[in-house]
């Protein structure tokens, strides 16, 4: 039984270990660039030899890749998005708009985490392709969450009739995208609460049935009403 302590006790100890590194990483990456960040920089950040860093990610490409991944999912465990109790509970929802509102808040927590590290692989690829490869070149594993959405949304009571999965899905991905989140949120100037607000809406009147009495009119909403009705959503 001691034994069985220890190894939890030591895996417990590097996963903590990870954690630090990777929240190190983070900071620095964003504050002053993939580019200019050394591996040194992340170590004393976060407390340990560079040659732990060496050790569990090999170098600054893994580094970055294991950032990117644990802050799409928002923790360490290793679930794919579609395995996410947050996707899982959309998908599980009885109606086209249920869903809609489901996948959009669940989408948007993942944007609000993933937006600032995106300009930093954005960075790193133009300076480095080599960091493009560590992601699968032939399929775009966003699309692929977004078309398994969109199948299982179209499909449910309160879809727009006439609209394809396919069609669905490109207009998920479009609009549920880390370039647009950042455009409107950062450069734009909106909050969080009124983006959502807004994606939904949009999305509402391309994806639902506007019989279905869940359709709003569309438009920009004025600052400071998305936050009020998100807060009701």
């Amino acid at each position: 039984m001691s034994d069985v302590k220890r190894v939890s006790k030591r895996t417990q100890k590097a996963q903590e270990t990870r954690r630090r590194i990777l929240k190190a990483a983070g900071e620095l990456f964003v504050r002053d660039g993939y580019g200019v960040t050394n591996l040194q920089d992340v170590a004393e950040l976060a407390g340990v030899a560079v040659q732990t860093i060496y050790f569990v990610f090999g170098n600054k490409r893994t580094l970055l890749k294991e950032l990117v991944d644990v802050t799409i999912a928002g923790d360490d465990e290793p679930l794919a998005t579609m395995d996410r109790p947050w996707f899982a509970a959309a998908m599980a929802t009885p109606s086209a708009a249920e869903h809609l509102r489901a996948h959009v808040r669940g989408t948007s927590a993942v944007l609000a985490r993933v937006a600032p590290i995106t300009k930093v692989l954005d960075a790193a690829v133009a300076m480095d392709p080599e960091v493009a490869a560590s992601w699968p070149q032939d399929v775009d594993p966003r699309y692929v969450v977004q078309r398994a959405a969109a199948e299982a949304l179209m499909a449910k009571p309160g879809a727009r009739p006439g609209v394809s999965p396919e069609a669905a899905a490109d207009v998920l991905y479009g609009l549920l995208g880390p370039e647009l989140y950042l455009l409107l949120v950062e450069k734009r100037a909106w909050s969080p609460e009124r983006w959502q607000e807004w994606a939904h809406r949009t999305l509402a009147a391309q994806l639902l049935d506007p019989r279905s009495g869940d359709v709003e009119a569309g438009g920009v909403l004025p600052a400071g009403q998305g936050e009020e009705a998100a807060d009701h959503g």
